[in-house]
């Protein structure tokens, strides 16, 4: 033991380990993320709320340069990984995506602006994705030929009938609406049905004798405002009329959203779990019941529709609790729904083969983990949201173990077979301090910090047990604030491969948007992948498997 402690303290956290590391946020010596990877973490991640170090205005504007430099070297490179990481559903919200779309419109040389133009059909699905992306143009560059042409092409190319949808679901965002964008952008076209319905957007009238069943729709929709909600329910189903565009009184009734539910889309679907259960439709082994939890359990649906796990988990938190946000607005949850939302997390994910190594799964615990919103989600700390991206690893792997960390080894006994609800619950309560990373390494060589107090540097190193943990992979969900400790992350993984003759490997799960790793690059047995994507437990499974 004493000769191991000689060894460690000729490592400090405040010195660089090689010439490569730099300082993190926090005063600890780590790696600069590739700033390929650190799009990465921009697009699947965002900025919104910043982090416990850095405010979320100066991580947007470190992420800016970062997306400027890269759309100097390599443009339509930057566009390509927007379109596979926004179309694939990578990310719970597409605004960074749009961000860097127009970023490309305002920046990018002429192949780049050529391929931003060809993506944006791609990345503005919506309504309100062109909202978005049109606010952030026009405050970047303000109109030229190519971002008209683009947004010329996005009405161009819909089928009438969506835009009809589009239009009238989506009728004013960040300030915009279809009007504003169709003036800018002049479309022009052959085609009578297609005028009429600009003309329709434009000036807000429709043609006297409808052309086909798309000025039908739009004729449903006008007289939705005018009828008695007994017509208008009819009208919702004939029509399939959607939530946006019915009078808001009506929407205390039950019989309106029974109308709703049929064409109701996943995301809506989801986002008003709450409503339904609280209007009494979702009830104790009601017809309404069966039919949500059918649809969350329907994989292709939640697939096609993106649905994000974040998503899943936000509304499960919410669900669960039993009042809104403000505690204005009561329900008593349905057990079979909740259960419903919670394996439905699960299956967001892309699908896992479990690869049957002995996995150490390390959940960073640390103070700077319990502060921020991952995606500005309400009560989603990056802790929360290790613990359950951790959980879809131990539900595949057969062999795993869970540990938490933070200046100490934490004790925590959760298991997949818990719902996330409770996990959720027990990591809030668990205490927190400083962060040393290599507290997992150590731990599984029989070691233990003592000494410290959580915020000055602990004396030594314990060993507390003569056995060691066999792991083949060590997985750490962290920020990779590290600074507390007398050793690096990469140095203990290196004395436990010393140690005990395993080529174990390290992944390291970046949990927030900043810029940092424990992750030594130059090291083949090191990833680094971005928390919370879709395709992370995959990731990790085939990097263990020694596949990547």
């Amino acid at each position: 033991m004493r000769v191991f402690n000689q060894i460690i303290q000729q490592f400090s956290r405040n010195k660089p380990l090689d010439p490569e590391q730099v300082l993190n946020s926090a005063g600890g010596f780590v790696w600069q993320l590739d700033p390929w990877q650190q799009l990465d973490r921009f697009l699947i991640l965002g900025t919104e709320g910043g982090t416990y170090y850095i405010g979320e205005r100066r991580l947007t504007l470190e992420h800016a340069v970062n997306t400027l430099n890269l759309l100097k070297e390599n443009g339509p490179r930057v566009v390509q990984r927007v379109v596979e990481v926004s179309v694939q559903g990578r990310a719970y919200k597409n605004h960074p995506a749009l961000f860097v779309l127009a970023l490309a419109f305002a920046k990018g040389d002429a192949e780049t602006r050529k391929a931003a133009e060809n993506a944006l059909n791609q990345v503005a699905r919506t309504g309100s994705h062109l909202f978005t992306f049109l606010e952030y143009a026009n405050s970047l560059r303000g109109w030229g030929r190519s971002l008209r042409r683009a947004t010329r092409n996005w009405y161009q190319a819909r089928d009438l009938r969506d835009l009809a949808y589009q239009v009238t679901k989506y009728r004013q965002r960040e300030g915009w609406t279809h009007r504003d964008a169709l003036r800018l952008a002049h479309p022009a076209t052959n085609e009578a049905e297609r005028n009429a319905l600009y003309h329709y957007i434009t000036q807000g009238s429709l043609p006297e004798n409808p052309p086909s069943d798309v000025f039908e729709y739009l004729q449903a929709v006008e007289a939705l405002q005018q009828v008695e909600p007994e017509e208008g329910i009819s009208l919702i189903r004939q029509y399939r009329l959607p939530r946006e565009v019915v009078p808001t009184e009506w929407l205390k009734r039950a019989d309106v959203w029974e109308a709703l539910l049929p064409d109701m889309p996943m995301t809506a679907l989801i986002r008003n779990l709450a409503t339904l259960t609280r209007i009494g439709l979702i009830a104790p082994l009601s017809e309404t019941t069966r039919f949500v939890i059918e649809q969350l359990g329907n994989v292709e649906r939640l697939r096609k529709a993106r649905i994000h796990p974040i998503q899943v988990l936000a509304a499960l938190s919410t669900y669960q609790s039993g009042q809104g946000a403000r505690g204005q607005q009561l329900w008593e949850p349905v057990q079979s729904v909740t259960d419903a939302l919670d394996a439905a997390f699960y299956l967001t994910f892309e699908n896992v083969q479990p690869t049957n190594k002995r996995i150490v799964l390390a959940l960073d615990v640390s103070g700077s983990m319990g502060a921020g919103y991952v995606n500005g989600v309400p009560g989603l700390s990056p802790r929360v949201a290790s613990a359950a991206l951790a959980l879809v690893t131990a539900a595949t792997e057969p062999n795993h173990e869970i540990v938490a960390f933070g200046h100490k080894m934490e004790p925590v006994n959760i298991s997949p077979r818990q719902r996330l609800d409770s996990v959720i619950e027990q990591i809030y309560s668990i205490d927190f301090g400083a962060t040393d990373c290599a507290l997992p390494m150590l731990w599984a060589m029989g070691y233990q910090s003592v000494g410290g107090d959580g915020w000055s540097r602990p004396l030594e190193y314990k060993k507390v047990r003569e056995q060691v943990v066999e792991a083949d992979a060590f997985v750490i969900y962290t920020d990779s604030e590290t600074w507390y400790g007398n050793i690096h992350p990469y140095e203990a993984l290196d004395q436990y491969r010393q140690t005990t003759g395993i080529p174990a490997r390290l992944v390291v799960v970046g949990m927030t948007a900043n810029g940092f790793t424990i992750a030594n690059p130059n090291d083949p047995g090191m990833l680094d992948v971005v928390g919370l994507s879709t395709d992370t437990p995959s990731a990790i499974s085939e990097f263990v498997a020694g596949n990547l």
